[in-house]
């Protein structure tokens, strides 16, 4: 058969398909033609053009044509439309018997990009033939039309992108949400505007368009939203791209077959439950006979207890659980060295089915473990994280500074209350806001001075110099047997001598005990919930946290204290259910209903009686940083940290 006859029976495929796609959509009541840019920038801003030159365009990303007259000729998937009697159907079939021969297309298209999207100008008909071989790409002269800038979420990721195309020349990924370009920037070892080489470039390419055959067929059961870009990129944040890269489609499969519940969640907006106590489950028939599940506890740190306050505070809470615990659980501890996925695997080849790693810094080795191992339950000292396969854990440490606060306020008669914060992290906002909103209750003229002792200076001679002479400091968390006069809420005397008046405790080993309870009669499988990212954040409820109350405090004040304890824990009192303004005078609650949990965690915000801020990223001293990049209040627009380029 001649190229001239095969590419008429080419036209007649690709006439049926456009058909079908023609009728498909009419019958939906949704334009069946290609969308016209033109059409689209007639209310739109736009901050004038720039000429690309030359590329490759990826066939995917060309959606349109530029003008409305040669709409009709194309259904929207770029197929024919016309009868192959036609002078269009004449030219298409000729093009096609080119490309069937040994010249081929050579000519490049013209057209317009814009927001990412392709709209042609000239050369329709050779997208329309190279598309129905499944031709990846095709050549293109290439002007963008940048729109104005906006706050609008899509502008931003654009503004971003064109960023990210100055450095790489790609337009084969795409991302929801702005963030995602400089996050895979810096996931792949560039700093962030750093230049692609060619060679990078392809090897990139071919890497992104397995790992997208693959993600394609598996989202074609799946339904999600996310681009293969946000699915690539969620990748990266557990198997490093010296890892996946060069990767077979089967070794894409199993990364993404594994991390497909925290995909799931993320298409969701990433919903994270919050458990307040612990799950109490009755032991079923068959536990009772058969003694129930056998559990192996490991306890991962990153220091040996002895050089950490608060690995000690958590090496006592596994002491206390396997004390309560006995013969029913075994138990062992594990130290990182510089490979913390070693160490799992070290523990789970030791017998371990539950892991609580007491570094929130290492949760992307438990997220690589949990998805290896599903018969692991995975534990990590954190807060709101949105992982469906690891289960973070911290206490309401914020009911206990409310206590504090109330205490501080009634001890400084003149208002002026100092509060040494330690790190801007999940949590710590709403622990700031409680003790000045307890300050306040006993003490209207309360103002509290807020530092910071994650950036230069030292805060308790700032509050020195300030003459401030009661003071919130570092809370006690169980790892020494006595409260030294810097932990705690203190009152420097007249002599100078510092007197202890309150501190909040930590007590471990209680959620130790009775989570690792609730897995010895629920079953590891108890652990997961496939719809949500499940967080334990345990108050004074529970007796994970608690108020220590000097001896000398004033017996008034220490009733004060038991009415406030005990109207938490009979859930009477709520530190946040009142009208709230933050420094700017906004109105952050009516005071009609209570903040949500995610609320509280995520707070980035102070109140009104709070003099200070929260300190930017690049003000904290770099010691601090890994940790607030982990557990940041604005973790989400930290700049990336990038490594040794892998490409």
């Amino acid at each position: 058969m001649s190229n001239r006859a095969d590419a008429c029976s080419q036209y007649m495929a690709a006439w049926r398909e456009g058909k079908k796609y023609f009728n498909a959509r009419t019958a939906k009541g949704e334009d069946p033609y290609l969308p016209v840019l033109e059409d689209q920038l007639t209310d739109a801003e736009t901050a004038g053009t720039l000429p690309i030159g030359l590329m490759e365009i990826p066939m995917r990303n060309i959606v349109g044509t530029w003008a409305a007259g040669r709409k009709t000729s194309f259904a929207g998937n770029f197929m024919p439309l016309l009868d192959d009697t036609t002078e269009f159907a004449g030219k298409w079939i000729s093009l096609c018997a080119a490309h069937l021969g040994s010249t081929g297309i050579t000519d490049p298209i013209t057209c317009y990009e814009y927001l990412g999207k392709f709209y042609v100008r000239e050369g329709h008909k050779r997208v329309s033939v190279l598309r129905t071989y499944g031709a990846p790409t095709i050549q293109g002269i290439v002007t963008r039309i940048i729109p104005a800038p906006s706050e609008n979420p899509e502008i931003r990721r654009y503004y971003e992108f064109m960023r990210f195309f100055k450095a790489s020349h790609m337009y084969q990924v795409t991302f929801s949400k702005p963030d995602g370009y400089a996050r895979l920037q810096a996931a792949l070892g560039f700093e962030p505007d750093q230049a692609w080489s060619t060679q990078a470039r392809v090897d990139f390419t071919a890497d992104f368009e397995r790992f997208t055959r693959v993600y394609t067929q598996i989202n074609a059961g799946e339904k999600l939203s996310l681009t293969a870009g946000d699915a690539f990129l969620a990748c990266l944040q557990v198997y490093p791209y010296s890892e996946l890269k060069d990767g077979s489609e089967d070794s894409y499969r199993k990364a993404l077959t594994a991390l497909l519940p925290d995909l799931r969640l993320m298409d969701k907006g990433e919903p994270i439950s919050v458990s307040d106590s612990p799950q109490e489950k009755e032991k079923g028939l068959l536990s009772r006979i058969l003694g129930g599940p056998k559990l192996h506890a490991a306890f991962i740190y990153n220091r040996d207890p002895q050089q950490s306050a608060w690995i000690s505070a958590h090496d006592m809470g596994r002491k206390y659980a396997e004390e309560k615990l006995g013969d029913s659980v075994t138990i062992s501890t594990h130290i990182c060295g510089e490979d913390p996925d070693a160490t799992l695997e070290e523990a789970v080849s030791q017998g371990a089915n539950v892991i609580f790693a007491a570094v929130p810094s290492l949760i992307d080795a438990c997220r690589r473990l949990a998805a290896k191992y599903k018969n692991v339950a995975v534990y990590i000292c954190s807060l709101s994280m949105p992982y469906a396969e690891v289960r973070s854990y911290y206490c309401r440490i914020y009911e206990c500074k409310f206590i504090s606060g109330a205490i501080a306020g009634a001890m400084a008669p003149d208002g002026r209350i100092g509060y040494v914060a330690n790190y801007p992290i999940m949590g710590s906002a709403a622990a700031i806001n409680a003790f000045a909103l307890g300050a306040l209750m006993t003490n209207p003229r309360a103002v509290i001075s807020l530092k910071w002792s994650c950036v230069d200076g030292n805060p308790q001679w700032q509050l020195q110099d300030e003459k401030i002479t009661v003071i919130s400091s570092r809370d006690e968390d169980g790892a020494s047997p006595y409260l030294a006069w810097h932990m705690g809420t203190y009152q420097v005397t007249p002599g100078g001598t510092p007197r202890l008046l309150a501190s909040p405790r930590w007590n471990w080993g209680v959620f130790y005990e009775k989570s690792l309870r609730s897995l010895l009669n629920g079953g590891i499988d108890s652990l997961r919930d496939s719809k949500h990212a499940v967080n334990d954040w345990w108050g004074l409820r529970t007796g994970v946290v608690d108020v220590d109350l000097d001896d000398s405090l004033p017996e008034g004040i220490k009733q004060l204290a038991g009415i406030l304890k005990q109207g938490i824990l009979d859930e009477k009192i709520d530190p946040f259910l009142r009208p709230l303004r933050d420094r700017d005078g906004n109105i952050r609650s009516d005071g009609k209903q209570a903040l949500t949990p995610e609320e509280l965690m995520r707070m980035d915000w102070l109140c009104e009686n709070v003099e200070g801020k929260i300190p930017a990223f690049e003000e904290l001293m770099p010691r601090s940083r890994d940790l607030v990049r982990v557990l940041g209040v604005y973790r989400d627009t930290i700049p990336p940290e990038t490594e040794e380029p892998a490409l």
